[in-house]
């Protein structure tokens, strides 16, 4: 896929399966809750053996819900698709705050119901971590819907990162075939498509060398929580925060400017705690 401007049938296709994964898992949470009567865990959350071992599991849930802010990397890449009128900041706000409102019930949803189902024995991901057995064709079902889902995903936001590289690949050697001539490729029973070497050469690596990673590491949950906190503080909060104060001429110590401020060290200290916590998690892990 060449470019964000190809990626609509995509988008649609992962969207669905998002929905479709995530109503299952949230049904099987529920189902299981009435089914055995009662609710599991507590207020207090996964028991420790020590108090150290608590924050470490505390700052990595911190990591994960930062996690869900990643959107936020492919934001203006989609607010460029899109056609006016109206506006397209206007129509990407709008965007913006009806998928957070549904993306944050859902998921509350699912971790409540999940926790509720499981307490402390819950799996890091209710459908792939064996925390659902029966029915197994549902099951099945939704982790096929969580495999299609990710592909989609990861062709998303690996877009920018292509966007990048091939345009600076291309600046470098701008006389170059290898790098910019565009092959027109025909194969039996599917349209022409466009093939560039480059594209080819340099994804392919790309994948390859995030998959030899994910190997290494197979670990969900403090993954997940050492890139939320990777991307949360600059990309979700301070470029967000200054951008704001430049645009509206805000001055220093005043109420609003002081309050941002405040704001962004606290969004920098969570990111920290959330970070420091799930690295040690991703090495307690691979040394255990």
């Amino acid at each position: 896929i060449p470019d964000f401007h190809n990626m609509e049938l995509l988008s649609i296709v992962a969207a669905i399966m998002s929905f479709a994964y995530t109503f299952i898992g949230l049904a099987l949470g529920f189902a299981k809750v009435v089914e055995d009567g009662e609710i599991k865990g507590d207020i207090t959350g996964v028991s420790t053996a020590t108090t150290a071992q608590k924050v470490w599991l505390s700052s990595q849930a911190i990591g994960d819900i930062a996690f869900a802010f990643t959107y936020n990397i492919i934001l203006l890449d989609i607010q460029d698709t899109l056609k006016a009128p109206p506006p397209e900041n206007k129509t990407m706000k709008k965007a913006s705050a009806t998928a957070i409102l549904i993306t944050t019930f859902f998921f509350l949803c699912c971790g409540c119901f999940g926790y509720a189902a499981f307490g402390n024995q819950a799996p890091g991901n209710l459908l792939t971590g064996f925390g659902f057995y029966e029915p197994y064709w549902l099951v099945d079902f939704a982790n096929a819907c969580i495999v299609l889902h990710l592909v989609g995903g990861y062709q998303i936001y690996s877009q920018p990162l292509f966007a990048v590289a091939e345009r600076w690949i291309s600046n470098k050697h701008p006389n170059s075939e290898f790098v910019n001539k565009e092959r027109r490729i025909k194969l039996p029973l599917l349209p022409d498509f466009k093939l560039n070497l480059l594209r080819l050469c340099f994804r392919t690596a790309y994948v390859a060398s995030t998959t030899g990673l994910a190997i290494l590491f197979p670990y969900f949950n403090q993954v997940l929580g050492v890139l939320g906190a990777l991307n949360f503080w600059p990309l979700a909060i301070y470029f967000p925060v200054e951008m704001y104060l430049a645009q509206n001429n805000i001055r220093a110590w005043t109420g609003t400017w002081t309050v941002l401020q405040a704001f962004k060290i606290f969004c920098l200290l969570c990111t920290i705690l959330a970070l420091v916590g799930s690295l040690e998690g991703l090495i307690s892990n691979k040394l255990s």
